[in-house]
């Protein structure tokens, strides 16, 4: 008769937990992606990313540290509050998944510092518009105008034109004008070229902020002020 009796029900409980986490922890990790020339190491991350998360850079002594921690282990390393925590896991994934911020496919990068250049390259036999033909006070026929990532002090990139590639989150306006975020213009280029620099937040995604006490709370706070008006107003 004993052997036919199921084990009770917080046994069962517990042994299914146990294995649950058991096959958690044998997961194995994501591969750790390689630094770019934008950002070459920890300390560098932590400041394009914002949110003072460069405070705590002391606490990562690799590459390696910043994207195989866990958050566990970014608490007891006291990486504070919790939201800050969770941050950094989501752009540290962004990072892995290759969702870089402006900046983040420069090749050519020195000090912190890249630059960028509108410059004409040819237009590939596949683009045959009729727009790409033609000739305008602003473009050569034949040509199309391109933003590049040039060495630092040159006018042109590296390599042949028609291998060139954009540079990804920079649009050009009026065409001769290059917009983007966190740019700096650089004197005698005619508007041609402009500066991009590591600095604190520049990929940092902003807090959002609640506006009369969220939307849990926004309809009994307007409730609440509706009447606080009314009151002050028969008074």
């Amino acid at each position: 008769m004993l052997l036919r009796r199921g084990l009770p029900a917080a046994v069962v409980g517990c042994v299914v937990v146990a294995q649950i986490r058991s096959l958690h922890n044998r997961l194995p990790l994501p591969p750790v992606p390689s630094p770019t020339p934008f950002v070459p190491d920890a300390v560098t991350f932590l400041t394009v990313i914002g949110r003072n998360l460069s405070q705590h850079a002391s606490k990562f002594p690799s590459w390696d540290a910043l994207f195989t921690l866990s958050s566990s282990q970014l608490r007891e390393l006291g990486v504070e509050p919790a939201r800050s925590r969770r941050y950094l896991l989501r752009m540290r994934e962004r990072f892995r998944r290759g969702e870089y911020g402006i900046g983040g496919d420069l090749t050519e990068v020195k000090d912190g510092v890249a630059e960028l250049r509108l410059v004409e390259v040819p237009v590939k036999p596949n683009q045959t518009r009729r727009s790409f033909a033609r000739a305008t006070a602003t473009k050569t026929p034949g040509m199309r105008k391109m933003v590049v990532n040039v060495p630092p002090g040159s006018g042109l990139p590296a390599g042949p034109l028609n291998r060139a590639t954009p540079v990804k989150g920079v649009k050009i306006k009026y065409g001769n004008t290059i917009c983007a975020p966190h740019i700096e213009r650089i004197k005698g280029t005619n508007g041609l070229g402009v500066r991009i620099t590591v600095k604190e937040g520049i990929w940092e995604q902003k807090r959002g902020h609640k506006v009369d006490g969220g939307e849990r709370r926004k309809a009994e706070v307007r409730a609440k002020r509706r009447a606080a008006e009314r009151k002050a107003a028969a008074a």
